[in-house]
């Protein structure tokens, strides 16, 4: 990958659409006015790298990261290995670790269908998400998917000023801006303390919490997804039961009309 930094690797390729994808927009919650703030200060997330450190897996790390946010949310939480992630990526994407030049990172709706098809299997237990996608350049439904369904999966686009380590990754920060610069990455958007363009967003990503503003978000920001867990209980949120049943049916009309994803 162009710009490679040591410890954060990328690996979200530009984002695409699939005919029949499952869409959020439909949903009842997806109605609503998202909450002016969203603090999770108690509960910990605990994300973990998952081999984004030396691998374009970022968007295997995402889903494992997603699964302990919804387990935190609900009180316990659940392994996940370097092992897993990797393993996941190569189904996922053709990644195979005796070929370094097929580390070239996953579409996101593709690895997605991948997870929910065949599920994300870890070292005791294999989890199938269901997941929908929201309009990016809609933040009330990003708040909302974050909301609830325990965060949201993002592709970004980062750019070359976001290389600086520390800090709250912003639009005026020093250095070239041009989104996708340094290139695509994944990650998820776990919560925020207001809803104006400075307000601050938290970002789970290379094994820990990145600070942003809502202004670099919208900058960034090149596609959103939700995912929900129907095996870990999802904790609260917004999705009631004839959602659950409308994103069940449209997750499943999508794999059955779509072709095996690799």
């Amino acid at each position: 990958m162009a710009h490679p930094v040591i410890g954060r690797r990328l690996g979200c390729r530009p984002a695409e659409t699939r005919a029949g994808q499952p869409l959020l927009g439909g949903l009842r919650m997806m109605a609503r006015r998202a909450p002016a703030r969203l603090i999770r200060e108690g509960i910990d997330p605990a994300p973990l790298m998952l081999g984004n450190d030396r691998l374009g897996d970022c968007t295997s790390a995402g889903i494992g990261n997603h699964v302990r946010a919804t387990a935190a949310l609900a009180g316990y939480q659940v392994a996940v290995r370097d092992a897993d992630a990797i393993l996941f990526y190569e189904r996922a994407t053709g990644y195979t670790p005796a070929d370094p030049a097929t580390d070239r990172g996953g579409v996101e709706v593709d690895v997605l269908a991948c997870a929910a098809r065949g599920g994300y299997a870890l070292e005791d237990q294999v989890l199938y998400p269901v997941w929908g996608s929201a309009a990016p350049d809609d933040l009330n439904a990003v708040r909302l998917v974050m909301a609830g369904m325990g965060a949201a999966y993002l592709g970004v686009q980062l750019a070359l000023a976001d290389q600086a380590e520390g800090g709250v990754w912003d639009t005026t920060t020093p250095g070239d801006q041009t989104p996708g610069s340094w290139g695509g990455h994944c990650l998820l958007a776990w919560a925020y303390d207001g809803v104006e363009e400075e307000s601050v967003v938290s970002l789970l990503t290379w094994g820990g919490i990145q600070r942003a503003t809502w202004r670099w978000v919208r900058s960034r920001i090149m596609e959103c997804h939700g995912l929900a867990w129907r095996q870990l209980m999802p904790a609260g949120g917004l999705l009631d039961g004839q959602d659950w049943e409308a994103l069940l049916a449209a997750n499943a009309a999508f794999l059955e009309g779509a072709a095996p994803a690799r």
